[in-house]
């Protein structure tokens, strides 16, 4: 019966060891993505965002180049740098995980989480400002676009009975001033 009972305790020490190399190299891989960074640029470098590894925005550069945009545009602009930028961290995770980790199932649904987390932007578009847009909600914008103006409005039919007649606002009298919500504090 000895034996087995030394057997146990090498059989514990085994997982006991195989556990704290484990643990170990999880730290080191959380300690290496807790310093990540990443950092997008717009094409023509009016704006500059920089994330750290929980997806946080660490750094917003505005150009002086910017100062000449509309504000819409540029804050669409932020946005959309800072969702390309996030979604570059799973693939940092990744990539972390295999120098310190290795690949096994818990790295896999690290890396899932973080794709989920951040996700892959949307396909970019063809930037159009709001001025470049055709803007057709008025008559004479119609007009300017060469599109048939809509027809005018017609009124409703005639209100079933007038409306009801405003009440006349009562006049505060002088006692009406000596309480504590208002009124002169002058007599």
């Amino acid at each position: 019966m000895p034996d087995s009972v030394d057997a146990s305790e090498q059989m514990i020490e085994g997982w006991t060891k195989q556990l704290q190399q484990t643990a170990a190299r999880y730290q080191a891989m959380a300690e290496r993505m807790q310093g990540q960074t990443v950092t997008e640029r717009s094409k023509d470098g009016s704006v500059e965002v920089t994330v750290d590894a929980k997806g946080l925005l660490k750094n917003l550069v505005l150009a002086d180049s910017a100062a000449g945009k509309k504000m819409a545009d540029v804050s669409a602009e932020v946005m959309r740098l800072v969702q390309r930028a996030q979604a570059r961290i799973p693939e940092l995770l990744q990539q972390a995980a295999a120098e310190t980790v290795g690949g096994d199932e818990t790295t896999e649904t690290l890396v899932a989480d973080a794709q989920r987390t951040f996700p892959a932007p949307p396909a970019e578009e063809p930037a159009e400002s709001a001025s470049d847009r055709v803007r057709r909600f008025l008559p004479e914008d119609a007009e300017e676009t060469g599109a048939p103006a809509p027809p005018p409005a017609r009124p409703a039919s005639p209100p079933a009975s007038p409306p009801p007649p405003q009440q006349q606002r009562r006049r505060r009298s002088s006692s009406d001033d000596d309480d504590d919500f208002g009124g002169s504090i002058l007599h």
